[in-house]
């Protein structure tokens, strides 16, 4: 999964699903990306279990499975709560300066 989200244009296939349900020529047409390509990497988020594809008639219809992110969100998450520790004790020095007479 990992590995899917890594490429930047699956992650513009993610954003552009996040407003409901796609076919492949609209997203062609959102990212500008040749048809095969999109193709491709629609077939690899599959693959992961972060798109699903349904038929209606002739066209294929993608859908972001969300639920399938929340691996990705709770790693995130760790390294979120590390960078909020981090700049709430830049926040405290910087107070701390400005208690001094410091100007930061």
């Amino acid at each position: 999964m990992f590995n899917a989200v890594a490429d930047v244009h699956r992650r513009e296939i993610l954003d552009a699903l996040i407003t409901g349900e796609r076919t492949v020529g609209a997203i062609v047409d959102d990212l500008a990306l040749p048809q095969p390509q999109v193709s491709k990497h629609l077939r690899v988020l599959s693959e992961v279990g972060l798109v699903r594809c349904r038929a209606e008639g002739r066209r294929r219809l993608y859908r972001l499975e969300p639920a399938s992110l929340r691996p990705v969100q709770e790693w995130l998450a760790k390294y979120g709560r590390m960078v909020n520790d981090r700049l709430d004790r830049l926040d405290d020095y910087l107070k701390e300066l400005q208690g001094q007479g410091g100007t930061p």
